[in-house]
């Protein structure tokens, strides 16, 4: 009976233990004005160095922070429990690195609660414009090196730059999270990926002033699914190809997603930039996708130029391959519905086009396809008709 006694206390002492650490315990005052940073970090300290599985609770209230970042490794999962509002402070110069709240080196993190994470976007904007030195592109969270991340139920609104980016990580989970910000705010893309293995968005609503989500260097195995989008820039891979060292972008699915009155729908887009090395981005799928009022609905760009002041004689080095574009339907308010300006040095292989129906916004005028340097094949309906050249054939450079 006495081993029997001392095994169960081992086994009872061997279990990981939950524990909770307030942030209201830690002296942070949830009166919109007292700069709680340090009574955050604290909380995060403790909770990090607990043996088992910690949560730091933000309660109900309002609670401004100035740059925080939340560190690991930690001795156990992570859950950071937004319940009330965090709010950036409007003036700049009480954040650092570009960024407001960042999480680094953790291990099995969870950003839940149904809280709001409150940028100030537009109380910065107007202070920047009256004061020339004025920094605002502020990130609202960094995910940096964190190994199974899962944010659901949080809601950010009005950032000073990008809402979400996700940098070096490995499997991560967004969910049932809104983003919002007006649409003349400029950079303020809602997630933005990149040197990252294994991402999934899902039911997520992001109206914004940039790329509803971005895919850049290094990002792969990414999953999109019921995702609505707009205002903002669509969903897309890049931009890529402007600088030494990218790597390439791989197995993206985009499915069953809205995108309602944006600039573009999906996008690819790479600069006429000369590289060292060729840069390779392939196997992507769009597929059951709405169309609503969308300037630009179908759009591979590799003449990307934002400033249009570049070299136009300058071929993109981005190669791009198997992408495939199933049941796209709706309306474009352009003149194009389907754009494929691939590279002369590089043409686009593998483009496949499967049932595309893409009508005029309001049924006026009438909608078009271009295509220069594609190779692929086109296949069902084609509203309007498809300029991919059928049936497939491969050209080398």
């Amino acid at each position: 009976m006495y081993l029997l006694l001392c095994l169960l206390v081992w086994i009872v002492e061997a279990k990981p233990q939950f524990k909770i650490f307030n942030v209201k315990d830690y002296n942070a005052r949830a009166d919109g004005n007292t700069d709680n940073s340090v009574a955050f970090l604290k909380a995060w300290s403790d909770a990090c160095n607990w043996n088992g599985k910690a949560t730091v609770l933000i309660p109900e209230g309002t609670y401004t922070l100035k740059t925080v970042i939340f560190k690991g490794p930690c001795k156990g999962p992570m859950t950071f429990e937004i319940k009330g509002i965090l709010k950036a402070p409007i003036d700049p110069s009480s954040l650092s690195d570009q960024q407001w709240i960042n999480f680094m080196y953790v291990n099995q993190l969870s950003v839940i609660g149904g809280g709001t994470l409150n940028g100030q976007g537009a109380a910065t904007r107007k202070l920047c414009n009256n004061h020339s030195n004025c920094q605002f592109l502020f990130t609202t969270m960094v995910f940096n090196f964190v190994t199974n991340g899962y944010i659901q139920n949080v809601h950010s609104v009005d950032s000073k730059g990008g809402h979400f980016i996700v940098f070096g990580c490995q499997n991560m989970t967004f969910t049932d999270v809104t983003i919002s910000a007006p649409v003349e705010s400029h950079n303020t893309d809602g997630i933005k990926i990149s040197q990252t293995y294994g991402t999934n968005i899902t039911n997520v609503s992001i109206g914004t002033g940039d790329d509803c989500v971005a895919m850049i260097s290094g990002t792969r195995n990414v999953r999109i699914s019921n995702v609505v989008c707009g205002p903002g820039h669509g969903i897309s891979v890049g931009s890529l190809g402007k600088n030494e060292g990218e790597e390439g972008v791989y197995d993206i699915v985009v499915k069953n997603c809205t995108l309602n009155g944006t600039s573009d729908g999906l996008r690819i887009k790479t600069w006429g930039v000369p590289l060292k090395k060729t840069l390779y981005v392939s196997d992507f799928l769009f597929e059951d996708i709405i169309i609503n009022n969308v300037q630009h609905p179908i759009n591979i760009d590799q003449a990307y130029c934002p400033g249009h002041d570049c070299d136009t004689k300058v071929a993109s080095d981005v190669q791009i391959s198997n992408v495939t574009y199933r049941n796209v339907r709706g309306s474009g308010s352009g003149d194009i519905a389907v754009n494929i300006n691939c590279s002369k040095d590089w043409p686009c292989q593998k483009i496949t086009l499967e049932d595309i129906n893409l009508q005029p916004y309001g049924g006026k005028g009438k909608l078009t396809n271009f295509c220069s340097h594609v190779n692929g094949a086109s296949h069902g309906k084609q509203i309007p008709p498809s300029c991919v050249p059928h049936p497939t054939y491969i050209l080398s450079k």
